[in-house]
């Protein structure tokens, strides 16, 4: 899989997301980080290459519990924040950049090409005063 820090990848990591959620349900196996990381990267997808996906994810989400690898993720149209922060992790890992340095306006502008009837994501956005 060639990843990139542009629109056109991360349409398709949205959709294969997606895929990848049918997928795993059609076969009876957890929607969760590990899986999803093992059917896209294979033998490469190691235990330390899960934990730093989970890591970036949890500082990412400044959440209270750490993200585990075997935790199961809603589907992407519900709960867009933890995928696109899974998406973002998986891309600075993948491309040896820091996490701020990917291309949120761009990750967000294809989340609702992927996903054209959803609401768009825009969480970094400035708030009118």
């Amino acid at each position: 899989m060639d990843i990139a820090n542009t629109q056109e990848c991360f349409v398709q990591l949205w959709l294969r997301l997606e895929r990848t959620r049918r997928l795993l349900q059609g076969q009876y196996k957890r929607f969760c980080i590990r899986n999803v990381l093992r059917s896209w990267f294979g033998l490469r997808a190691s235990d330390d290459f899960v934990w730093e996906v989970c890591f970036r994810m949890s500082e990412l989400l400044s959440a209270d519990k750490p993200v585990g690898g075997y935790d199961p993720l809603p589907p992407p149209m519900l709960c867009p924040r933890r995928h696109r922060e899974l998406l973002r992790s998986i891309v600075s890992l993948r491309l040896g950049i820091g996490v701020r340095r990917v291309d949120l306006h761009a990750l967000d502008e294809a989340y609702s090409i992927a996903f054209p009837g959803s609401t768009p994501l825009n969480v970094n956005r400035k708030k009118r005063q």
